[in-house]
């Protein structure tokens, strides 16, 4: 869990000091940070399929093979990753086609591209974390992502608002040293899997085996349907953000504080259910499908609990949470509306990424992709437009439907695995 909290406390932090430099610079933010979540998070997915692999090959003692699926990997979140650049470089030569407020295209550019550059560092720091998960040490990137998150709010501080010398560089200030930090990280994990004795028992098949078209296509089959399946949700709150501009920065503002809290539980629920993945996927591996099954459950009930806690904190605190980012009252107000949608997906939100990994972890992960897909497009935008615009719901309507999506998509992956799981 806090792993995963490692991966979005940098926008968490970001946007903090950012709402508090200027309201606008949070408005822009919220424009190319929804967008690169989509991005980020649709990468996450291939990199995720290298998890279930990993612990399969430990579980079944190939230790051999675990250095040659990493090289693979590497390989494979490289293209990825370049793929990615290609399309968000076309997504900023379409801006003037979005219809977001003129004010913010100053910002929004520059932001941008210094997003843009750090696609490849985070591509492969996902596959050394993955990498490192799968084998059962999840502690060496939690510990790379604390420190670098520290690294992270000091140079925040210095050069958003210009102390201890730093100039005041406001939302590009973020930006440079974000970029700064996931280099950073990639080259502490890098610099560990080369030194540190712990990885000796898999170097020798990462320096000896050879990028094979066998381990690549596996990788793929099973990351292409997670990276849908997870890229597909966030595309719909990213989406939504283009409707948000429609209305105005004040709710572009408000969408960006409520995603960035929203996300923190979406996160949690992530770190739980990667620890199922990977107890399934062992299971799996020794045919032991009653462990299978206790595991997920296992899991559901950590994830439920969590999300009661999150329904409780986000509904205390709704009427205040806004400013943490921001002292602008309009902004807290929209926060405070969007707090309803928030609460009431929470449940469904859990149950979905849960059996998501589940179903990942014993390598059933077509039908991920479809129904997400189904889900998302079919009913959370669909039903944030007719609520927002045709019944003039305004900011709470275009969230309307996210309740309606997550779970619904919760309920079809524990049926499905629910049918495939019988013991």
């Amino acid at each position: 869990m806090l792993g995963q909290l490692g991966i979005i406390i940098v926008g968490f932090t970001d946007n903090i000091m950012v709402g508090h430099h200027s309201m606008e610079e949070l408005a822009a933010a919220s424009f190319v940070n929804n967008f690169f979540s989509l991005a980020f998070i649709f990468g996450m997915g291939f990199s995720y399929g290298l998890t279930p692999i990993i612990s399969g090959l430990m579980a079944s003692k190939e230790i051999h093979k675990v250095g040659t699926v990493l090289k693979s990997s590497l390989f494979i979140n490289t293209m990825i990753g370049l793929f990615i650049m290609v399309c968000m470089s076309g997504l900023l030569l379409s801006l003037d086609k979005l219809n977001q407020p003129e004010e913010l295209k100053h910002l929004i550019i520059p932001y941008f591209l210094l997003h843009l550059a750090s696609v490849p560092f985070v591509m492969l720091f996902n596959s050394f974390k993955q990498f490192s998960e799968g084998t059962g040490d999840s502690l060496t990137p939690m510990w790379v992502m604390i420190a670098t998150n520290i690294i992270n709010i000091i140079g925040n501080y210095m050069f958003i608002y210009g102390y201890w010398g730093a100039p005041e560089m406001g939302l590009m200030g973020a930006g440079a040293v974000t970029l700064f930090v996931r280099i950073l990280s990639l080259v502490i994990l890098w610099l560990l899997f080369l030194y540190h004795r712990r990885y000796n028992m898999y170097k020798v098949g990462f320096n000896e085996g050879a990028i094979n078209r066998q381990s690549v296509k596996h990788l793929f089959r099973l990351g292409f349907p997670v990276s849908i399946q997870m890229g597909v949700e966030t595309a719909s709150f990213s989406l939504s953000v283009i409707m948000m501009g429609w209305i105005g920065s004040i709710a572009l503002a408000a969408h960006q504080i409520a995603g960035v809290i929203t996300t923190v539980g979406f996160m949690i629920y992530y770190g739980i259910a990667a620890a199922v993945a990977i107890r399934v996927s062992m299971y799996k591996e020794w045919k032991d499908m009653k462990n299978v099954r206790n595991a997920s459950f296992a899991g559901l009930h950590i994830i439920l609990g969590v999300a009661a806690f999150v329904i409780i904190s986000v509904f205390i605190c709704r009427h205040f949470m806004g400013y943490l980012f921001t002292d602008n009252i309009m902004v807290v107000e929209a926060v405070a509306l969007l707090a309803y949608p928030v609460i009431l997906y929470q449940a469904g939100d859990g149950l979905q990424i849960l059996f998501a990994n589940a179903l990942r972890g014993i390598s059933d992960v077509k039908y991920l992709a479809y129904s997400a897909s189904a889900c998302h497009f079919g009913l959370a935008l669909p039903i944030g437009y007719f609520c927002g615009f045709v019944l003039d719901w305004g900011i709470i309507g275009v969230w309307a439907g996210f309740p309606v999506s997550l779970t619904t998509l919760g309920i079809l992956l524990w049926k499905r695995f629910d049918k495939l799981i019988q013991v």
